[in-house]
């Protein structure tokens, strides 16, 4: 991303405009190639200052609790889709005024408050998550399909099933796959639940479609979907988390001091475990523009967090000139999965959020965070 950094408060999230319209292009003309309709899921990306460019492109927002269904009704105002592992009454009776899709993780809630779904005066179309009982996701967190998963429902568990009412199947196998692990996918779904398809209104794919990468098959992908709706001439919902922010977002930090132990240690002003928490989750090793692996430039750092955490380490890189306190660096690919996994850990500060304004060579402040948002998260 291509910005004047001293226009820059640190730490501070910047979302680049250009970039995350570009994005939207590539999902809208899976869209308009297929006649699939395209959900933001709001557990990636939930900048809802972004939301009326977003809602330019795609139908609806797909949500996974009370909190973010809200935010996709209020905010982004087109279809709203609810999912999560377990709704409780309280959890129904704010979600009905609501949502347009209701999917539920077991037949026992479907049969549970399908009538109060029906009764809400509302057209709310109800969906169960299944379990294909294939996935090809290597790292078990990420794997919706792993053994004793607690995500889905399998064909055995619907065998014999009252399923009156249910008028769609939404399954989610992948996590920053291409489609050629779709095409593998979707056989195994159709062998286990095809018996289903024929009396359904709709099918979701769910997510971990990486579309917008720069490697992705997108002809694969729309030749899958068209494929399918024309075997079985049921509309498709794909809601991909990360594609709708891939590459479109930086987390700019500041030097604060260097410590010796063995080697120079850079402490910055922002924390891994609070502001990037898969870098220890995943764990993965965010790149630096300009920065290499250790030992490949000049000058080789350990760059630590603002926290007590004695893990708060994002990792090892090299410089081509010595660090200094004060010194700005852009840490890429830090839109997704960051600003809705912050934490106010140690009261570490949280990041500002801003837009990088490309046209205008102009940074745009949206947010920043003090003291009464870490105390208004406790009592």
């Amino acid at each position: 991303m291509d910005m004047d950094l001293n226009q820059i408060p640190t730490p501070c999230y910047v979302i680049d405009e250009g970039k995350l319209r570009s994005n939207l292009e590539i999902l809208k003309s899976v869209q308009d190639r297929t006649g699939c309709k395209i959900l933001l899921a709001l557990k990636g990306f939930s900048m809802w200052s972004t939301f009326p460019l977003i809602r330019e492109y795609l139908v609806g927002t797909t949500c996974s609790s009370v909190n973010e269904a809200r935010l996709g009704k209020e905010e982004f105002g087109r279809e709203v889709h609810a999912y999560a592992p377990a709704f409780t009454e309280q959890d129904m009776d704010e979600l009905l005024p609501i949502v347009d899709h209701l999917v539920f993780n077991s037949v026992r809630q479907f049969q549970q408050y399908r009538g109060r779904v029906r009764d809400s005066g509302r057209n709310i179309s109800m969906g169960l998550r299944v379990n294909p009982e294939y996935s090809e996701v290597a790292v078990p967190i990420y794997n919706p399909c792993a053994p004793c998963s607690r995500l889905g429902i399998t064909a055995e568990q619907l065998k014999g099933q009252d399923l009156e009412g249910l008028e769609g199947l939404h399954f989610h196998t992948m996590c920053e796959q291409n489609s050629d692990t779709l095409e593998r996918t979707l056989p195994h779904f159709i062998e286990k639940f095809g018996d289903l398809i024929p009396s359904m209104k709709w099918i979701n794919f769910g997510g971990g479609h990486h579309i917008t990468r720069k490697d992705y098959d997108v002809d694969r992908l729309c030749r899958i979907i068209t494929e399918f709706q024309e075997q079985f001439d049921k509309p498709v919902y794909l809601e991909p988390g990360e594609a709708i922010a891939l590459n479109t977002g930086v987390l700019v930090t500041s030097v604060v001091d260097i410590v010796q132990n063995q080697l120079p240690i850079a402490i910055l002003d922002c924390s891994a475990t609070a502001h990037m928490p898969d870098v220890l989750e995943m764990p993965y090793r965010p790149v630096i523009t300009g920065a290499g692996e250790p030992a490949t430039k000049a000058h080789t750092y350990r760059l630590g967090g603002l926290s007590c955490l004695a893990g708060d380490v994002i990792g090892d890189y090299s410089f081509d000139k010595m660090l200094e306190p004060g010194r700005k660096l852009v840490f890429e690919d830090m839109a997704h999965y960051t600003m809705v996994k912050n934490t106010t850990f140690n009261g570490v500060r949280l990041p500002s959020i801003g837009i990088w304004k490309a046209d205008e060579n102009r940074f745009q402040l949206i947010r920043q965070f003090g003291y009464e948002d870490y105390r208004n998260r406790l009592s």
